[in-house]
């Protein structure tokens, strides 16, 4: 994955703010190449060793409940570029129009088979088509909706010099994200007000940071977060979020 030329940024990115990120990424070219390559043969792969399992997930979605087996909403990803992010159905059939865009703690919108598959993000690997496509990356600031993008300040844009991602150091860390805004009046309100901010700051430090080999760590602490043996470090620090949340 390259970074494009400054010039070529969407305006809304060209700002003082986010120049000092683009600075830092235009340094590490080969790595952002190798991160690109790395993306393309692992996605590739897993595709075509987990397709057995995506046919047991697609007929345990429609035996479930109606509706399709694919979820597809419009994110933004790298240059401010709206693309339809793949993922299992977790919900019920309409649901964004039930509901805001953003999932709480014991959403009733969320089927059966959805809970267990977002339990355990097995609603992510449809994603394998997006870091193909090079719209997304393994480990990445989350897609947002254009919806909470609009919301962004300028420096939050940085996020955006680099493609989306499956998970990142974020993601492991507001894994209780859902629990958080389900005992807030307003989900949509707590999220842009207190929970996007705080996410935002992580992900920019991701980026002033940027390096391979954290990334594949991220990698690893994601799936321990996923089975429930993650390091206490990251254990703690959710707990310090839940509070400064709630």
């Amino acid at each position: 994955m390259l970074l494009s030329p400054w010039h070529k940024l969407p305006t809304q990115m060209r700002n003082e703010a986010v120049k000092p990120y683009y600075d830092i990424l235009a340094t590490k070219k080969i790595q952002l190449f190798t991160k690109r390559l790395f993306d393309l043969i692992v996605a590739s792969l897993m595709l075509l060793l987990l397709s057995p399992l995506f046919i047991v997930i697609a007929i345990a979605i429609k035996l479930d409940s109606k509706g399709p087996v694919f979820f597809r909403q419009t994110r933004v990803t790298a240059n401010c570029k709206n693309f339809k992010i793949f993922k299992f159905r977790t919900m019920c059939e309409n649901a964004e129009q039930l509901g805001t865009q953003v999932t709480t703690h014991n959403d009733m919108r969320v089927t059966r088979v959805g809970a267990f598959l977002r339990k355990y993000r097995l609603d992510e690997i449809p994603q394998l088509m997006n870091i193909i496509t090079g719209d997304m990356t393994y480990v990445g600031t989350r897609p947002e909706v254009v919806k909470y993008v609009e919301q962004y300040t300028p420096e939050m844009y940085a996020t955006l010099l680099l493609p989306a991602g499956v998970t990142s150091r974020c993601s492991i860390e507001y894994k209780d994200e859902e629990e958080l805004l389900a005992k807030s009046d307003n989900a949509d309100a707590t999220y842009i007000n207190v929970v996007l901010p705080q996410k935002m700051k992580i992900n920019l430090e991701a980026i002033r940071s940027f390096n391979i080999l954290d990334e594949f760590l991220t990698t690893v602490d994601t799936v321990l977060a996923v089975i429930g043996f993650e390091k206490r470090e990251v254990r703690d620090r959710r707990l310090e979020i839940r509070g400064l949340t709630l």
